[in-house]
């Protein structure tokens, strides 16, 4: 079975990847063609280039990846320890190699909710203290209750 394998490069201070690319790309095109690739891809982003290369085995991938104008590509890269990427697979934000399962919609197997029952309206006019008699005249209480009444001393 093929596999994608990617070097991913990215901009540095000194030197774009951009112009990485324009130094190497005929070389690592013609080695990959070469030694066995099947397909092969480059791609500009704006933070760097990725060339993404197909081979049927990984020893022909290792044979690639061994030879002194991919050593020499690497090694010339902006920043070789910090900006630069070699990986199996697609590169960039390709994505996954295999498809998400595929979800449920978002109306499947859901059930009706309840209606919205009404919601108590306390109305306030007035609260008074009377506190020669100590009773004290509230509102209902939240359960609907007459208001409280307490006797004083």
């Amino acid at each position: 079975m093929s596999e994608w394998w990617s070097i991913e490069v990215f901009d540095a201070e000194p030197l774009p990847a951009r112009w990485w690319k324009d130094s190497y790309q005929d070389g690592l095109t013609e080695a990959a063609v070469t030694f066995g690739a099947t397909a092969w891809e480059w791609h500009e982003h704006r933070y760097g280039v990725v060339f993404e290369v197909q081979f049927g085995s990984d020893e022909e991938w290792e044979a690639f990846r061994s030879l002194p104008v991919v050593r020499s590509a690497l090694d010339g890269a902006p920043d070789p320890v910090n900006g630069l990427l070699v990986y199996k697979g697609r590169g960039g934000g390709s994505g996954p190699r295999k498809p998400r399962k595929p979800r449920p919609a978002p109306g499947a197997s859901s059930m009706a909710l309840p209606e919205p029952e009404e919601e108590a309206v306390v109305r306030l006019t007035r609260a008074m203290a009377d506190e020669q008699a100590g009773v004290m005249v509230g509102a209902p209480d939240f359960a609907g209750r007459a208001p409280h009444v307490a006797a004083g001393a």
